[in-house]
């Protein structure tokens, strides 16, 4: 069991490191985008926990 464990941690850090830098040039404009979607979704889950926590009160 702690065998398995160790291997599928060990296979998770070797997938990390391998796409840890992009293969592909993105441009400012690509940039950009991508970061306002990371800010939307970041927005939307906090929009989402505040709802459950007034839910919970």
């Amino acid at each position: 069991m702690l065998s398995t464990l160790r291997h599928f941690t060990a296979k998770i850090r070797e997938i990390n490191q391998r796409y840890s830098k992009p293969h592909i040039e993105m441009s400012r404009a690509v940039k950009i985008s991508l970061l306002s979607l990371r800010i939307y979704l970041f927005v939307l889950v906090s929009l989402i926990l505040y709802k459950f926590l007034l839910m919970l009160k």
